[in-house]
């Protein structure tokens, strides 16, 4: 059974997973107390659109290692995510189960961001 193609940055089950965590986050925000909107609820919305931004805009470039440089930028997004998710969850603004699902969606897409940054990678050193 042959890969299906890539046409689109869209196409990318990565940028999907991203996608999904960011409407996630977006909903999750939704219950933040209204004197949290510049605070945490806008650098949860921020890092978590940064991802697959990041991962589209990489896409788009014209060659492999911008491709690799913007997913290890959407990586790095990742790790604010989780640090403002735990944050989140440690000052009473985000109940444990919520902050551990969304860490687990976090978990699956940095091993997503991985395996594909390692298989780019072995594609230019052959």
């Amino acid at each position: 059974m042959s890969e299906p193609s890539i046409n689109s940055y869209r196409d990318l089950r990565v940028w999907q997973e991203a996608m999904a965590l960011a409407e996630a986050c977006y909903r999750l925000t939704r219950s933040f107390p209204r004197d949290e909107l510049f605070g945490l609820t806008s650098q949860i919305r921020r890092a978590t659109g940064s991802i697959p931004a990041n991962i589209a805009e990489g896409h788009g470039r014209d060659n492999t290692g911008n491709f690799v440089q913007h997913l290890r930028i959407a990586q790095g997004s990742l790790k604010e995510l989780e640090t403002h998710l735990l944050l989140s969850e440690r000052v009473g603004i985000l109940a444990k189960s919520e902050m551990q699902f969304a860490l687990d969606q976090c978990e699956k897409l940095g091993k997503m961001l991985r395996a594909l940054i390692r298989s780019l990678q072995e594609k230019t050193t052959k």
